[in-house]
């Protein structure tokens, strides 16, 4: 068993050898253009464009809740695109976050790293605009990707953790 790494960094700069994958909580709605999206638009131009068409095309793909759309950015990086946010906004339902669909993505992602033998890396995900609380997120990477051997990093960026 692997345990989750924490570092003080940008998470769309991960500083370790071999395949890369980095993972992150997208909205059910098509939405892209607040948060960690926007510093993973900053770099590359990929995953942002595979999220819209994906989107786009819902009617005849797997885009939903607990859907992951892999990304390959550069030769030893990709982008995971993970679909755990209902909507966008804190309302009546309560915050976007969707912990089951989390879950599940998470389940995805660590089929894909164990195929390219990759280590994952992450902001921590589902609770910045999708309100989650990282004690509800936290179980779940570590018994989906750390329980199976998965080198995990979370990054917190900038002063203070989030």
């Amino acid at each position: 068993m692997s345990e989750i790494r924490y570092v003080r960094g940008d998470a769309t700069v991960p500083s370790v050898k071999g395949v890369k994958l980095i993972a992150h909580v997208c909205n059910d709605i098509g939405g892209w253009g607040r948060g960690f999206v926007l510093a993973m638009s900053r770099r590359w131009p990929e995953p942002e464009a595979a999220y819209r068409a994906w989107h786009r095309d819902r009617a005849s793909n797997d885009f939903g809740l607990g859907a992951v759309q892999f990304v390959q950015v550069e030769p030893y990086v990709w982008v995971a695109n993970m679909i755990g946010q209902r909507g966008i906004r804190t309302g009546s339902k309560g915050v976007p976050v969707r912990y089951d669909a989390i879950d599940t993505a998470l389940g995805r992602l660590a089929d894909k790293a164990a195929e390219l033998h990759a280590s994952v890396h992450m902001p921590r995900i589902g609770c910045g605009l999708a309100g989650g609380t990282w004690s509800r997120v936290e179980p779940l990477i570590a018994e989906r990707l750390a329980r199976r051997g998965i080198a995990v990093t979370v990054y917190d960026h900038g002063e203070g953790g989030s």
